[in-house]
């Protein structure tokens, strides 16, 4: 669905006027049309709330696992990434040996345990002068339908442009009595597949159902309805659709700024326009299970709210800050936060972590981006000054050394160097940190970084008094002898009680 600029604008407009606390828009074009921060009506729209005090919290886009593909990247738009929860549906898939398998899917299977069906492997039942590997992935027009009908059909998931949505449409056009999916990614996101019985499975057990079909003359197989799996481990992970960083417009912003649930969330829908997918003789529901950025950012955009409620006197940006220096980078097993390829996942997937909002109500520190600070970041970025006093209708004046890198030196709760050459020898990052927490404390900072990047913080110390509530300090960084590529880590302030990380990426060339 495109939506007019205009329309976007005069939304955010009406709804600054309607005294609203925070606007969450869970809207945003692919990374591949993306529009330059001035030109973006969802960028200037942000803006312009921003300087009503109205922050504007959205949705990272769901072009993932590609690299540059994050949209919403303006530092003044909360940019948030999706996450999988610790709940999963999945489906039984029990073959004719009696082996059973546990196979992704929300599936209100009509088959049950008493019957099984004839299993065949894509390329078995192929249509007349059709590639296997076509058949294989179940591409349209790749099933002969009389060979198809009354089984269950296996498909690998080796296309990545034929969803999963299509493959379960191409089988169940030709008359097939359910589909199983091979997929080497295991996908984070189950799949609705209403009342057609549906399992997606990993390679593992793909190999292990193929083997049967391949080991008797007439394989069989049911799928079961599915049921919910509570307390699923490890959660939560990146989700495969949620687009990733750096950004495509400037690398010198870590973006998206956080995760938070966006995988088989319960929302509401509206019944006459999205069809239901639910049980045999059931009514229409109100609600259906949803996945995607557009899921996460609301639970981002209620932890503002919440935050605020309790501490009604910060600022917006404090309580962003709050949010993403208390993310957490670890999962339920106690392990560093994955992908789902099970690899670490890093701040260009996760931003800083996974949103914490209790911990966020006491975060010690917290960093206050300005609407100065943006205004200076439109001068790095390179628009003319002229341009920037119109759209913003204030007198900013750039400041006169004005340069891309210089990005990196607003005051944001994350740090990012979009080029660091081996060879310049440090460069200098500031911030100035604002204490929220106890009036006297004092943080000791430690670093957390890559072999071979040197990074060093001036000073290791931060002394709060009644009097003292903000200090600000220096983070250099070296890549003489730093791997080439993204480097990751992170700083933290820690004062005995509160625990403060500044996640960071550096990109040395």
């Amino acid at each position: 669905m495109v939506v007019l600029g205009s329309i976007i604008l005069k939304a955010i407009d009406d709804a600054i006027k309607d005294g609203v606390d925070i606007i969450s828009i869970s809207i945003g074009v692919s990374s591949i049309f993306q529009s330059d921060f001035l030109n973006d009506p969802i960028a200037i729209g942000a803006f312009h709330a921003e300087q009503m005090g109205v922050p504007v919290v959205c949705s990272g886009g769901n072009d993932g696992p590609d690299p540059y593909t994050i949209v919403n990247s303006a530092p003044w738009i909360f940019t948030v990434a999706a996450s999988s929860i610790d709940r999963d549906f999945q489906s039984t898939l029990v073959l004719g040996n009696n082996e059973s398998y546990k196979g992704s899917a929300i599936s209100f299977s009509p088959l049950t345990l008493g019957k099984r069906y004839p299993l065949a492997f894509g390329e078995e039942v192929a249509a007349n002068f059709t590639p296997a590997s076509d058949a294989r992935n179940c591409i349209p027009g790749s099933l002969d339908p009389k060979k198809v009908a009354g089984k269950i059909i296996v498909c690998t998931n080796e296309e990545p442009n034929v969803s999963r949505r299509i493959k379960k449409l191409v089988v169940e056009d030709a008359k097939a009595e359910g589909v199983i999916i091979i997929d080497g990614e295991r996908e984070t996101t189950p799949f609705d597949s209403g009342t057609y019985p549906f399992a997606e499975v990993g390679q593992t057990v793909g190999f292990k159902i193929l083997r049967y079909i391949n080991s008797t003359r007439k394989p069989t197989a049911t799928i079961l309805p599915s049921s919910e799996i509570r307390n699923f481990r490890p959660a939560p992970v990146v989700a495969s659709f949620s687009s990733r960083g750096p950004g495509a417009l400037t690398e010198n912003i870590l973006k998206p700024d956080i995760m938070a649930p966006g995988v088989a969330i319960l929302a509401a829908v509206v019944p006459k326009i999205e069809s239901f997918y639910g049980a045999p003789g059931n009514k229409s529901s109100l609600f259906s299970i949803k996945s995607g950025t557009s899921m996460a950012c609301p639970h981002v955009t209620g932890a503002m709210a919440f935050i605020k409620s309790v501490h009604p006197h910060w600022s917006f940006s404090l309580i962003k800050s709050a949010l993403i220096t208390t993310a957490s980078v670890s999962n339920n097993m106690g392990k560093t936060l994955t992908n789902t390829s099970d690899s670490s996942a890093n701040p260009h997937q996760v931003g800083a972590g996974e949103i914490r909002p209790i911990k966020a109500l006491d975060p010690g520190l917290a960093f206050d981006t300005t609407i100065n600070d943006h205004l200076s970041f439109l001068c790095y970025y390179g628009y003319k000054q002229e341009r920037i006093r119109s759209m913003s209708n204030t007198n900013f004046t750039c400041p006169k050394h004005s340069t891309e890198e210089l990005i990196s030196n607003i005051n944001y709760p994350t740090i990012s160097i979009g080029r660091l050459s081996q060879h310049e020898g440090p460069r200098k990052v500031k911030r100035i940190a604002t204490n929220v927490g106890s009036t006297n404390a004092t943080y000791v900072s430690s670093v957390n970084a890559p072999p071979g990047l040197v990074v060093n913080v001036v000073p290791m110390r931060l002394v709060f008094t009644q009097g003292i509530r903000q200090a600000s300090f220096k983070v250099f960084f070296d890549g003489k002898e730093a791997s080439k590529g993204y480097n990751f880590g992170d700083i933290r302030w820690f004062d005995g009680s509160h625990l403060v990380r500044i996640a960071f990426a550096v990109n040395i060339e």
